[in-house]
């Protein structure tokens, strides 16, 4: 699944082809994937509007049109392309037609991805798709105490409260690696172990971490590139995720499972809490 990082790296490539471009046509070829209103209604309330900006919370895209909001939940494969023609496919599900001859093809495999349409407020987070969601990794009051605060009566391991959504958005189980190795803690750790200083060191490798892989264009692994020309790097860099030796103090990495995920760790620079 595409995290915080993939999802910018998707949104910085559209807001290069698409800012300020109209909507001509919306061709919807599998229902299911149009969440919270009706289809023949989505088609016709975007007809017209053109795309003006492009945001994210945790791994949902969000383009913000001229009266409404199209938010977007990738899910775990779901992508976009831009054509110069209406493309048939069996797993396009969405086409939007646009006024510069581009065809935006919303593919996807598994049909697991889901869009919103809202008409704009100025809260975006009281639309219903984010109430189980969490202020975005990158949300100016996400910091040491509110993960702290947010964790510490939890009896769970580290790894589930960086992969809950609801904590803290954006995180997956590439990230979720790197960040406790970059902390020195195994990620079996119990939250309610983790003292205040923990934490701080927690949010502020989040950040580091996942800024850093957006620069890089995100972590091209397995079966997600951001299908716009664009193909990740940072898998180049990660320390411990899909790894054999520890850059660090050279012991192997171990695969284990942590919450039904795999999980890579190095025995030697992660302790146990």
């Amino acid at each position: 699944m595409p995290e915080a990082p993939e999802v910018q790296t998707v949104l910085n490539t559209l807001k290069t082809q698409i800012k300020d471009v109209a909507i001509e046509n919306v061709f919807v070829y599998y229902s299911k994937i149009v969440e919270n209103v009706e289809v023949e209604n989505f088609k016709k309330q975007l007809k017209g509007q053109r795309f003006r900006t492009f945001s994210r919370i945790g791994k949902y895209l969000i383009f913000g049109l001229d009266n409404y909001d199209l938010v977007v939940h990738l899910r775990m494969e779901g992508k976009f392309y831009l054509y110069d023609t209406l493309c048939e496919d069996k797993h396009i599900h969405i086409v939007f037609q646009l006024s510069n001859g581009k065809y935006m093809s919303y593919h996807d495999t598994r049909k697991f991805g889901r869009m919103y349409l809202y008409l704009k407020k100025a809260d975006i987070h009281s639309y219903d798709c984010f109430k189980n969601v969490g202020y975005d990794y990158m949300d100016e009051r996400v910091n040491g105490m509110y993960f702290y605060n947010a964790v510490h009566s939890l009896k769970r391991n580290l790894k589930s409260c960086l992969l809950d959504q609801s904590i803290m958005a954006g995180v997956g189980n590439i990230y979720a690696d790197e960040i406790c190795f970059e902390v020195g803690l195994d990620p079996r750790s119990r939250a309610s172990r983790l003292s205040k200083k923990d934490c701080e060191a927690i949010v502020l490798a989040t950040k580091r971490i996942l800024q850093g892989a957006t620069r890089f264009g995100g972590t091209t692994i397995r079966s997600y590139t951001s299908s716009l020309g664009v193909t990740g790097r940072f898998q180049l860099h990660l320390k411990v995720h899909d790894q054999t030796r520890c850059r660090v103090c050279n012991q192997n990495i171990r695969k284990i499972t942590v919450s039904q995920r795999g999980t890579y760790i190095c025995p030697n620079c992660q302790k146990k809490k």
